[in-house]
């Protein structure tokens, strides 16, 4: 006499059950495989960073992403940072300095030794999906090195970040529900094929974290402080918009969205003429606005 095991019926055929449970192991060895892959490929990329300042000592995350040894990381990291230690995974250390910051996009950009780690691949999060698998790698805690796995939560969220007395909304922000703690700010968000598609940046709750998104904005911004250090933007105040006013268009170009318009307010918009529709009163109106002066002067 032989018993049948768990996953066959006495005649010897599969049971339902059992081959459910074959499908879920595959699914959950594929999910290993997909993260692991992921981790072997940006951890390289990720340092802890130490950062002095007047008030002592703070730390956070940031990612390597040219050959030359610039890394990208949260601007509220390295606020009023006279300089720091980024160690990376295999402990190499090297020093930085801050080339340059943007509070406003809540992004920063430090200067290495090009020879401390490779750089990550940068990837475009327009194509993200609710849903979709990410992977968050930072130093949360101080524990350097760390390795957590979700999903997009949401997307479009805003953050509020603040420059002095300015408060602007960053749009278009990723919402996942991969753990982030403090010290993971300015650590990679990665998609599943190990491209950077976010720069983590709040812990907004339990299971809530939030990441600033690699777009064609923050590409611009991140091009600006390479360059300059800075990042100008016009200056629209109200411009001949008024309460309940809906923009419909703005440089000839919809505007479906807060960052539609915020994309069109970077440096090449100052001193120029800025066409704008709006709907108001269920009425279309068209007025030409002149930018006249940079956002930095409005203090």
């Amino acid at each position: 006499m032989t018993r049948a095991n768990d996953t066959t019926r006495p005649d010897g055929a599969a049971r339902p059950d059992g081959a459910a449970r074959t499908d879920e192991q595959r699914a959950l060895d594929a999910y290993s495989r997909i993260v692991t892959e992921v981790a072997d490929r940006v951890l390289p990329s990720v340092a802890a960073l130490s950062v002095a300042t007047p008030r002592g000592r703070g730390a956070g995350s940031a990612v390597m992403f040219t050959d030359d040894g610039f890394l990208l990381t949260s601007a509220h990291v390295v606020t009023r940072a006279t300089g720091g230690t980024a160690t990376f995974h295999d402990g190499t250390e090297s020093r930085f300095d801050v080339a340059g910051t943007d509070p406003l996009s809540d992004l920063a950009v430090l200067r290495t030794s090009p020879a401390a780690a490779p750089p990550a691949e940068l990837g475009d999060s327009d194509g993200l999906r609710i849903g979709q698998l990410v992977v968050a790698v930072g130093n949360p805690m101080g524990l350097a090195g760390s390795v957590t796995a979700g999903v997009v939560s949401g997307l479009g969220r805003s953050l509020p970040t603040r420059d002095g007395r300015r408060v602007r909304l960053v749009d278009d922000v990723i919402q996942t529900d991969a753990a982030l703690n403090p010290g993971n700010s300015g650590g990679a968000l990665a998609d599943s094929s190990g491209r950077v598609i976010g720069i983590n940046t709040a812990v907004a709750g339990y299971g809530l974290g939030l990441a600033v998104p690699i777009n064609a904005t923050t590409r611009y911004i991140v091009g600006e402080l390479l360059s300059t250090g800075r990042v100008r933007r016009a200056w629209l105040g109200v411009a001949g918009v008024f309460l309940d006013d809906v923009i419909v268009s703005a440089g000839n170009q919809p505007v479906e969205n807060t960052q539609a318009l915020l994309k069109l307010m970077l440096g090449p918009a100052i001193g120029t003429r800025l066409p704008i529709t709006l709907l108001r009163r269920g009425a279309f109106v068209d007025v030409v606005v002149v930018v006249p002066t940079e956002l930095a002067d409005r203090t």
